[in-house]
């Protein structure tokens, strides 16, 4: 459906969405951003589903390929960033043919700094205005911090956590040319709320997205842009594989989980889509768990 013409009246019964917050940098009033407002469509669920496209980084494979798939399935553009160029254009071709979206996979290292504005131009000319960030990318470095070296800390803190901020500041832009109805995802992990000796890195930077998202949500919720977390368990990707591939350990964590099994990447893409559309257009600086119920009875 059309954007609203400023000089037009609402259709009378028509429903009406509440409004975005003003874009304060502008001047815009939220009569007018409402009037801008990109065409929503219908999409898997019967999601609200805004016009605009969404970038994922770490999208070439786990929580990051099946978020780019539900996203594709209700409808919207995506751009495909992951290290593994090959996956990430692989999975492009897949959503295009499946979906009938237009989408693009390209080659990104989130760590590199410099090359995240090229990037940025490169989706933006192939896919039309940008709505949308999930930060998916991520790794474990297991390590003991009395055995931590300096590299493996820094190379942990750099994907999990300084990447969501560099990329948060390359998008803004394009976020709020595209508003209302832009908002953020970070993939976090129920890693942020409880201790693993193994994993100290890994904590202190799924730990960290939940405070950038607190203070990303403070800045940007004047701007009518969301940001909000994800907070997943124990899920079937590659990141999980070698700990499943231990005798037991598959076993042990269903046995330790409420609803009894793992979760799969589509569980949590579920949520990464829901927390994209306009039915939480008003879920902003909160991170969502989803773990069947392993937190919820101590069991971490």
């Amino acid at each position: 459906m059309p954007p609203t013409s400023r000089k037009t009246a609402p259709s009378p019964g028509a429903p009406k969405r509440p409004g975005t917050s003003p874009r304060t940098r502008t001047g815009t009033s939220t009569a007018d951003a409402s009037a801008r407002r990109a065409p929503r469509r219908r999409g898997h669920g019967d999601l609200a589903t805004p016009g605009t496209a969404v970038v994922i980084t770490g999208g070439g494979s786990g929580i990051g390929a099946a978020s780019a798939l539900a996203l594709a399935q209700s409808g919207r553009a995506v751009a495909i960033w992951d290290r593994n160029g090959a996956a990430a254009k692989a999975l492009a071709a897949r959503c295009a043919d499946e979906h009938g979206v237009a989408a693009i996979g390209l080659r990104v290292d989130v760590t590199a700094t410099t090359s995240l504005k090229s990037a940025v131009r490169r989706s933006r000319a192939e896919l039309g205005p940008i709505g949308g960030l999930v930060h998916a990318a991520g790794i474990g470095g297991p390590a003991p911090v009395s055995a931590l070296d300096e590299a493996t800390w820094d190379e942990v803190l750099d994907v999990n956590l300084r990447a969501g901020a560099l990329l948060t500041r390359a998008l803004h832009d394009v976020l709020l040319d595209a508003n209302p109805g832009s908002a953020i995802v970070f993939i976090s992990s129920i890693e942020a709320s409880v201790g693993s000796a193994f994993l100290p890195a890994y904590c202190a930077s799924k730990a960290g997205l939940l405070g950038l998202t607190r203070a990303a949500c403070a800045e940007l919720g004047p701007e009518g842009i969301r940001v909000n977390s994800v907070c997943p368990g124990a899920v079937d990707t590659p990141l999980l594989a070698p700990l499943l591939a231990m005798p037991g350990a598959r076993e042990h964590l269903e046995s330790r989980t409420p609803l009894g099994r793992l979760a799969q990447p589509e569980d949590i893409a579920s949520v990464v889509r829901f927390l994209l559309s306009d039915d939480a257009a008003y879920v902003t600086g909160t991170s969502l768990v989803v773990d069947g119920g392993m937190t919820a009875v101590g069991s971490v």
